[in-house]
């Protein structure tokens, strides 16, 4: 069929939209711990910037703690500056080997906020998915318009980038619908 390649772009390019989404959605803070909140943080390690990942081992050691092990100690100062300087609203805590972060849990009127920018996410992923059906379908009514396909085989193809987008915004839905229970849990 000669739209396969153009749905076969259109969902190779969803579900990257939906990978990103998975990204975005880790970066919001929940009160829970998570590695995934380090990512932004860069370490200045022998005069270059490196990820905190490359410097030592990041392990959620309770809900709400973050260890960071570095893996050559007397770089722990330098550890503790870059995670000030990420401004991530939390302190280390050092006891000259092991760095750790307490993230407190957010008040009531945090987490309707976080909530309401999950949802915001969500629908800015949720257009990225509707452009990415455009962009497709219009591929497709050129094809026809060049007489490569016929109008029946164009009417196909507009069903089925329409059915893989709704099956795409469905899985935004149900991401959405588990971090917004994520982050109103207590």
């Amino acid at each position: 069929m000669p739209t396969q390649p153009i749905l076969a772009d259109a969902e190779q390019q969803m579900k990257k939209t939906l990978e990103k989404l998975h990204v975005d959605f880790s970066k919001v803070r929940t009160g829970r711990a998570s590695p995934s909140l380090l990512d932004p943080v860069r370490v200045s390690y022998y005069g270059s910037m490196v990820p905190l990942q490359q410097v030592g081992n990041v392990v959620v050691a309770e809900a709400r703690t973050i260890e960071v092990r570095p893996w050559d100690v007397s770089i722990l100062p330098e550890i503790e500056k870059a995670i000030v300087n990420a401004n991530l609203g939390v302190t280390p805590n050092s006891d000259g080997k092991i760095l750790r972060l307490v993230f407190p849990s957010p008040s009531e009127e945090r987490r309707k906020e976080l909530v309401k920018v999950v949802k915001k996410l969500a629908e800015d992923f949720r257009v990225s998915l509707r452009n990415i059906r455009r962009e497709a379908i219009e591929k497709i009514k050129a094809e026809e318009k060049n007489k490569a396909i016929s109008v029946d085989i164009r009417d196909q193809g507009e069903a089925k980038v329409q059915g893989l987008t709704d099956s795409f915004i469905k899985k935004v839905d149900e991401f959405l619908a588990t971090k917004e229970k994520e982050i109103l849990e207590i």
